[in-house]
C-alpha cells in the first residue's frame, strides 16, 4: 500500500474472458448472435446502494488491501524474480512505466512487488464479487512458464457450501483469502493475468469525499466455457456474460449502463473475435507495460467528452491532483469541436447511453486502438471511430 497517495486509492480489475457462449450467462431474453465471437466477458452489476457508480456494469475488481501486500504471500509463491511473472521490457524512448507499477514497494515497507499484489487483489475481488476462484496448485514447479490457459476454477477443491462460506469470510476479512490458499495448498494464478491498461478517475468524476481510483486493468483467458457465477447481493446484484459487441449493444439499448473505461475497453476487445487471438496478443503485448490514462473532461454546449493522452486538446500539464481546479469548457457543440479536430483520442458522451470513441493516433506500448463498429457487427449504431 502507498500511504503517500492523497488523491487516489489503488485498485485492480479483471477483464475475464471465457470460451464458448451462453453457459454462464445470466437470465436474459434470447437474441441472435451479433458476431461470430467465440468468447464472452464477465460484467458484474454494482449495487444501487454503492457510493461510486451505483448500478453500473463493470469488470470485477476493487480496492487493494494491505493483505494483498502481505509478506506471507512470499511463503506460498515462487521465489523467482517478481514471483516468476517475468520482466517487463524497458519502456520505449519518451515513455515511462506507469507510477502505479513503477513505485518501489520495498521502500514503502512491502516486500511484495506491486505487479504481484495487484494481481492478487484482482483475483480476490473476482472471488468476492462473482464467486469465481482462480487458483492453481502451488507453488508451480516452474513459475517462469506461464499457463496458456487457466486450470478450471477451484470448485473441485471445495463443496458448494464450503465455497460459499469461504466467500463470506473473505468478504468480511480480505486476509482470509490467504488462509484459504494455505488450506487448499493453492496459490492465486497470477501468471494467467496479463497487464492491459491503467485508468485514473477524472477529477470531475470523483466519488463521495473526492475519492478517486488508480486502477490496474488485467485480462485473463479461460479455456473452458463461462464458469458458474453468482452475485453476492451486497456489492454485486447481478452479472452478465457477453461477447464484446453484445455488451456494447446492451449498453446502447439501455439494458445496462457502464462507465467510459469499460466501454472503451470493450471497443478495443472488438478487434478479437477469437479467444486464442486475444490471448496471444494480450500475453505478448503485456510485456511492454502500459500507459497511464487520466481522462480530462471537456464540457460542450450539448454534452461533454473525455480527452485522453495524445489528443490535440489534452493539456500538456494535466491537473492530476485536482488541486488546480482545472476545467475545460466551450460554448461550441460536440459536432463543431469534432469538425475542427485533426488528432483525436477521446470518448464523446452525448447522453447516459450514447458514447462514441474517436481515435486516430498510433497507440503506445504496442497496444491496439478500439475497432470501428459498423452495422455488420453491431446493428446500425457506430460506437467506435478508429481511423489510422
Amino acid at each position: 500500500m502507498n500511504p503517500r497517495l492523497r488523491h487516489w486509492r489503488e485498485a485492480a480489475t479483471l477483464l475475464l474472458a471465457a470460451g464458448g457462449c451462453g453457459a454462464g450467462a445470466s437470465a436474459r431474453p434470447a437474441r441472435p448472435p451479433l458476431a461470430p465471437f467465440d468468447y464472452e466477458l464477465l460484467l458484474v452489476q454494482r449495487s444501487p446502494r454503492s457510493g461510486f457508480m451505483p448500478s453500473a456494469h463493470v469488470f470485477p475488481g476493487g480496492l487493494v488491501e494491505a493483505t494483498d501486500f502481505s509478506a506471507d504471500w512470499l511463503g506460498l509463491l515462487p521465489s523467482a524474480p517478481r514471483c516468476g511473472l517475468g520482466a517487463v521490457r524497458p519502456a520505449a524512448p519518451g515513455s515511462i512505466r506507469a507510477p502505479l507499477f513503477a513505485t518501489d514497494r520495498a521502500s514503502l515497507g512491502s516486500p511484495v512487488p506491486g505487479d504481484v499484489a495487484f494481481r492478487i487483489c484482482a483475483i480476490r475481488e473476482t472471488f468476492e464479487e462473482a464467486g469465481i476462484l482462480l487458483l492453481v496448485p502451488g507453488p508451480p514447479a516452474a513459475a517462469e512458464t506461464e499457463p496458456a490457459r487457466l486450470l478450471p476454477p477451484a470448485q473441485p477443491f471445495l463443496t458448494d457450501s464450503e465455497l460459499a462460506e469461504w466467500r463470506r469470510r473473505v468478504q468480511q476479512d480480505p486476509a482470509c483469502f490467504l488462509q484459504l490458499c494455505r488450506q487448499l495448498r493453492c496459490v492465486p494464478n497470477i501468471w494467467a493475468l496479463h497487464e492491459w491498461s491503467n485508468w485514473l478517475t477524472p477529477v470531475a468524476s470523483a466519488g463521495p469525499g473526492g475519492r478517486r481510483y488508480d486502477t490496474a486493468f488485467y485480462f485473463c483467458c479461460l479455456g473452458e466455457r463461462p464458469p458458474h457465477t453468482s452475485e453476492d447481493e451486497q456489492e454485486v446484484t447481478g452479472f452478465q456474460w457477453s461477447s464484446p459487441p453484445e455488451a456494447i449493444e446492451l449498453f446502447k439499448s439501455q439494458e445496462i449502463w457502464m462507465p467510459p473505461p469499460q466501454f472503451y475497453e470493450l471497443c478495443r476487445l472488438c478487434n478479437f473475435s477469437s479467444l486464442s487471438d486475444l490471448h496471444k496478443f494480450g500475453s505478448d503485448r503485456s510485456l511492454e507495460g502500459c500507459e497511464r490514462w487520466m481522462p480530462v473532461i471537456l464540457s460542450t454546449s450539448d454534452g461533454y467528452m473525455q480527452l485522453l493522452p495524445g489528443d490535440e486538446l489534452y493539456p500538456e500539464d494535466p491537473d492530476f491532483t485536482g488541486e488546480n481546479k482545472q476545467v475545460l469548457s466551450t460554448d461550441k457543440k460536440i459536432g463543431d469541436v469534432m469538425k475542427e479536430a485533426s488528432r483525436v483520442h477521446r470518448i464523446v458522451i452525448q447522453s447516459l447511453n450514447n458514447f462514441t470513441v474517436h481515435v486516430n493516433i498510433q497507440p503506445k506500448y504496442k497496444h491496439i486502438n478500439p475497432r470501428i463498429m459498423d452495422s455488420s457487427i453491431l446493428g446500425s449504431n457506430a460506437d467506435c471511430n478508429s481511423r489510422l
